[in-house]
């Protein structure tokens, strides 16, 4: 693609994601379950020129209504699929695949987007990525309610920390009503939003939190929510 084809490529959001700072960008996402698959390419779609992908797991029949993954994705590593579709998406850019749970010796980007559904192994991602990356910002849902947490900044640093409540506080719904498409496309959207608004310069919103079956929406300042939604 030449110079002129990626200028049109991404006209319309010229004046809304800089590309110079997004290119200084390159992106770790974990876990590619509901929202991180839908993180994933949207970044890719947007002209991020690398994007890493963590996940251990395989495509089971039930993340083709939830996730949103494809038939003939079963069997296969959602690393594996997300990043094929990714590609499909946009083949400028370096999409690296880790098949693997999340371990402290894997070489991330700087910015991260976290997408796992245990608080233990956020916990874990935050304590092994806090210093060596500019922009964090982790994606929590249960069926029609989902939380969007970023840390970038002294004071949402420090926040963030407050949000990793113990396992046995966690908030545990039935198997047949945590995950929805819908929810975890509006999910993946807030991270980007964010991203977006760093890449900016713009205030972010450190601690967000929606209710889309109630139509609310809360955005907190502080530390001073007790929300456990895992």
């Amino acid at each position: 693609m030449n110079k002129e084809q990626m200028k049109e490529r991404y006209s319309r959001q010229q004046n809304i994601v800089p590309a110079e700072r997004l290119a200084q960008c390159k992106a770790t996402v974990i876990g590619v379950g509901a929202i991180g698959r839908q993180v994933a390419l949207q970044l890719a779609a947007m002209g991020i020129s690398w994007l890493e992908l963590v996940d251990f797991d395989y495509v089971e029949e039930s993340n083709l209504a939830s996730q949103g993954y494809l038939e003939h994705d079963l069997g296969r590593p959602k690393v594996q699929a997300t990043a094929d579709l990714a590609q499909q998406l946009n083949r400028e850019f370096k999409v690296h695949e880790v098949n693997d749970r999340f371990r402290r010796s894997v070489d991330i980007g700087n910015v991260v987007f976290c997408g796992v559904d245990k608080i233990d192994v956020r916990r874990l991602i935050w304590e092994s990525v806090k210093d060596r990356i500019s922009f964090f910002v982790d994606g929590r849902m249960s069926a029609e309610v989902f939380r969007i947490l970023t840390a970038c900044d002294l004071a949402s640093r420090q926040h963030y920390p407050t949000t990793l409540f113990t396992a046995d506080e966690a908030y545990a719904g039935p198997c047949t009503a945590k995950t929805t498409i819908y929810c975890a496309n509006l999910a993946a959207g807030f991270m980007i939003t964010q991203f977006a608004k760093w890449l900016r310069n713009l205030p972010i919103d450190a601690d967000i939190q929606v209710n889309l079956l109630s139509m609310e929406m809360n955005i907190l300042k502080g530390g001073d929510d007790d929300g456990k939604t895992s």
